[in-house]
């Protein structure tokens, strides 16, 4: 007999947002890890960092290979080289963070009790820079921001992703996020939901669909091995491919869409800077 467990977990995900707010963020995430260890069995949790890839051997084994020498490497290089540049008054990015940035990338995006807002590690970054007197990224700039997270998250490489949702205010953000997430979009009506849970592991076209899982483990992603994607240009680009207005780079509806996002991931080790196809 077949389980009935898919059938709830979409009931739960189209529930009514009067409802949803009775949502405890740690049963929510359990039941979406739960429908995925139901669909995929042979698939351990820990392979969810790889994306897509984990569902096909040819492509990880290729993946693997291109990750041997990776034709983004000078990319990361650009990007240390702005993380270790002094700033007008001597000091630079990694003063501004514990451990010179070690394992930081890993504790982002965090919710800001005293603010009621989400922070992501971008924003801290641009943090760090109006402190000491500089101008701050775009959030969609490739060559700055882009090129510094590229560098600055793989100081989190193989640190468990731990986004902590731990009180009223942090769930709220996070129902946020889960709304937008789900909410149909775009004159091709899909959402976040519809490919990368509904139909995470099937081909669209040539390419398979990776899961909500692991996502925001492995960003920045460079598609083809040169196109620098930052996980909110992601975002952007899905919109449009969706047809719809995308939502801004930095603001407060994509950051709350990545403090839930991420939640997905806890668990999971940061393998950020890596190739996609």
């Amino acid at each position: 007999m077949r389980s009935l467990f898919p059938i709830v977990l979409v009931l739960i995900l189209h529930i009514p947002q009067v409802v949803a707010n009775d949502i405890d963020p740690v049963t929510d995430v359990q039941n979406i890890k739960n429908y995925f260890k139901e669909r995929f069995p042979d698939i351990p949790f820990d392979q969810y960092v790889h994306g897509a890839l984990a569902y096909s051997v040819d492509a990880k084994t290729q993946y693997d290979s291109i990750m041997e020498f990776p034709p983004f490497e000078q990319d990361i290089d650009r990007g240390k080289a702005i993380w270790i540049t002094p700033f007008k008054n001597g000091k630079s990015f990694k003063d501004c963070f514990p451990d010179a940035g070690h394992g930081e990338a890993a504790k982002y995006p965090k919710y800001d009790n005293a603010k009621n807002k989400v922070v992501t590690f971008e924003m801290a970054i641009n943090q760090c820079l109006i402190i000491n007197g500089e101008a701050p990224y775009a959030f969609d700039d490739v060559n700055t921001m882009g090129l510094l997270t590229a560098y600055a998250r793989k100081l989190s490489d193989g640190q468990i992703m731990q986004v902590a949702v731990a009180s009223p205010g942090a769930k709220d953000k996070y129902l946020n996020g889960r709304q937008l997430f789900y909410k149909r979009i775009g004159q091709l009506n899909l959402s976040c939901a519809s490919c990368h849970i509904t139909h995470a592991g099937n081909y669209f076209r040539d390419e398979l669909i990776s899961p909500a899982i692991g996502h925001a483990t492995h960003f920045p992603v460079f598609r083809g091995g040169e196109f620098l994607f930052t996980l909110h240009m992601r975002y952007r680009r899905c919109m449009e491919a969706m047809r719809a207005s995308p939502l801004p780079a930095g603001g407060a509806e994509l950051n709350d869409l990545e403090f839930f996002h991420s939640y997905l991931s806890n668990g999971l080790p940061l393998k950020s800077s890596v190739y996609r196809k």
